[in-house]
């Protein structure tokens, strides 16, 4: 997530990998004004619906914000505007072999990247390679 201010313009953005670390996919979408709290958790909503669209039912979410991991135990912290699509994203789930992470945010520069891209771009962004905005911090990432 990538926000100037709270609220502020904003941005999520996420990386797929497979379990060699490789690079699969990512996106980046420009949130326009919105919170931090609102960035973060549609950036996972979006990781869940792009690996259910894709049939990639093994996912491992790794996300540096504490209040979307423990969003993922208790859905009542999640904004009313955005429960819907939270609740739809949890059942989508139920068919996942899923697990999820907390990591300080030192640990999670190439999706920050990412997410900062969304903030020069109009809208959602698909990448099929590794943008070159963030392929030094990548290649470092995955050693």
């Amino acid at each position: 997530m990538a926000a100037q201010g709270n609220p502020g313009m904003a941005a999520c953005g996420g990386i797929f990998r497979n379990s060699d670390a490789d690079f699969l996919v990512a996106f980046s979408v420009n949130l326009g004004v919105s919170t931090a709290l609102h960035s973060e958790l549609i950036a996972a909503m979006v990781v869940i619906e792009i690996a259910h669209v894709k049939n990639w039912h093994n996912l491992w979410l790794e996300t540096d914000s504490m209040l979307v991991f423990l969003a993922f135990k208790y859905a009542k912290i999640v904004p009313w505007s955005l429960r819907n699509r939270w609740n739809n994203c949890l059942f989508l789930l139920s068919m996942f072999n899923f697990n999820f992470s907390h990591i300080y945010r030192d640990g999670n520069h190439c999706a920050d990247q990412v997410a900062n891209l969304g903030l020069t771009l109009p809208s959602y962004s698909w990448f099929n390679s590794v943008p070159p905005q963030v392929i030094v911090e990548f290649g470092r990432n995955k050693t």
